[in-house]
């Protein structure tokens, strides 16, 4: 940026910047989000939500609860059950009833989710590490650093 624009930019009222900020963050998210879309649908022949599902899947490493996984991902239960009953349907998760309490229900991946979803998260990061391959050590700190504040005004 010159420094021009940003003076034109310290012109504008403080409300404003942030509305463009916050429009700008949106725009990269949604670049983003397309880009990795994309490269699941063409080369994982899968959705980002399925990816989603099974990342948040693999992290845990061990069954989960249906509405665990549906707080973890910020989606409603119905949303993450129809994921799940298709991902199950391709024999990448299992359900299991909780014994104590018939309407728990736990979701793992299957050996066979685990290795397809290896698969796609090297892709996966090597797809969001092309998109960021202009930023070094120092900018991803700064980025951290400032989304760690936005966050904490966020919870006040």
């Amino acid at each position: 940026m010159s420094a021009k624009e940003k003076s034109a930019d310290n012109q504008r009222p403080l409300p404003r910047r942030r509305l463009r900020t916050w429009l700008r963050l949106l725009r990269v998210t949604r670049s983003t989000e397309n880009q990795l879309r994309e490269f699941l649908r063409v080369t994982h022949d899968t959705t980002l939500p399925r990816f989603d599902v099974m990342a948040a899947l693999y992290r845990e490493d061990a069954p989960m609860k249906m509405s665990d996984l549906s707080k973890m991902l910020l989606v409603s239960n119905g949303n993450a059950s129809t994921i799940v009953n298709r991902l199950e349907k391709d024999g990448l998760v299992a359900r299991t009833p909780v014994a104590k309490d018939r309407r728990v229900v736990n979701v793992e991946l299957t050996p066979l989710g685990r290795t397809q979803f290896e698969e796609q998260a090297k892709g996966h990061e090597t797809v969001v590490d092309d998109i960021f391959s202009t930023l070094d050590h120092d900018d991803l700190d700064l980025i951290r650093d400032l989304l760690r504040r936005a966050e904490a005004g966020e919870q006040a």
